[in-house]
């Protein structure tokens, strides 16, 4: 079942959140699908604008869709993840996408709402939720690379009149996470005393964490032992954060890195242990059902498993 993130987020607020995973090839639509299937879970699909430059939008959208008709069970969104009119506007028009997010975090408070509040009007045309995004997260992901000097939390007295002047229909947050792989190296994690009071200035309204990965250190050391080079240093969003953040309004949890690390140690661990092996199937199987299983961990952590039931 297709809907929006709005349809999504009003039957979720506090009571738990949805994952929105980032997908890029075949092997993790399946595995994603398979496991939202089996867990009842919902779930946001999120492919990137350079997610759509490596596979091309219509591949990503016809996977997606027949990964639908594969495991019909599944309540999902399709949702277009840090994009820019270029993408947003191909995506709006040429459907397939049912939410998409504005990324002008970068621009001045005034700007922001302008090209977010242009979205909107576009979007809700063609009943697209809009996610907007209000403060700068650090770190390197795909593309988009953010200086940790540049990068500041989300000012709680500015989101009111920002939600009011856009009317987006959720909103992401910098509140302490990061994009890629090495996030948290200070250690600071979630900003609750900040996250707590935006919940509190926006009442029932969606909120988004971006930078949701948990980056768990077993996993890097045994892509590092199979030949990997990563940093030790990283910390993700940790188990017991995510829990506490959802009841003060976190609705969507974006995962990207542990999904890449996860397929960085299938393949290295495989080919490792089978250097005569050559064919891609093989490796692709175990990497399903490794994902599969990674992912109805996520659900139960999220709160969302047995959750589909909602929406029919």
């Amino acid at each position: 079942m297709l809907l929006t993130t709005q349809q999504l987020f009003k039957a979720c607020y506090g009571r738990y959140a949805i994952p929105a995973v980032n997908v890029f090839f075949m092997e993790e639509i399946h595995g994603l699908f398979a496991a939202a299937e089996e867990a009842q879970a919902p779930i946001i699909v999120q492919t990137t604008p350079f997610a759509r430059d490596y596979a091309h939008a219509g591949m990503l959208l016809a996977m997606i869709g027949a990964a639908a008709r594969i495991y019909p069970g599944v309540v999902y969104a399709v949702h277009l993840d840090h994009g820019y009119e270029e993408h947003i506007y191909d995506a709006i028009e040429n459907s397939g996408y049912t939410s998409v997010m504005i990324d002008a975090s970068h621009d001045d408070f005034d700007q922001n709402v302008s090209r977010t509040r242009a979205v909107v009007a576009r979007a809700h045309e063609k009943n697209i939720s809009v996610e907007a995004e209000l403060g700068v997260l650090s770190g390197v992901e795909d593309d988009l690379s953010v200086d940790a000097a540049h990068s500041f939390y989300t000012n709680p007295a500015e989101v009111e009149a920002f939600v009011k002047a856009t009317g987006c229909d959720s909103l992401a947050i910098a509140v302490g996470t990061s994009h890629g792989a090495y996030k948290f190296s200070g250690g600071q994690g979630l900003q609750f005393s900040i996250l707590e009071e935006i919940r509190q200035r926006l009442p029932g309204f969606p909120l988004v964490l971006h930078g949701g990965s948990n980056v768990n250190p077993q996993i890097v050391e045994r892509i590092n032992a199979a030949g990997g080079q990563l940093k030790t240093d990283a910390k993700g969003v940790q188990d017991d954060e995510i829990r506490r953040a959802i009841p003060l309004g976190i609705c969507k949890i974006n995962i990207a890195t542990d999904t890449r690390l996860l397929w960085t140690m299938v393949n290295r661990e495989f080919f490792r242990d089978k250097p005569e092996e050559f064919a891609p199937t093989t490796p692709g199987k175990i990497f399903m059902d490794t994902y599969r299983k990674f992912m109805q961990e996520k659900f139960d952590l999220l709160g969302c498993s047995g959750r589909a039931v909602d929406f029919h």
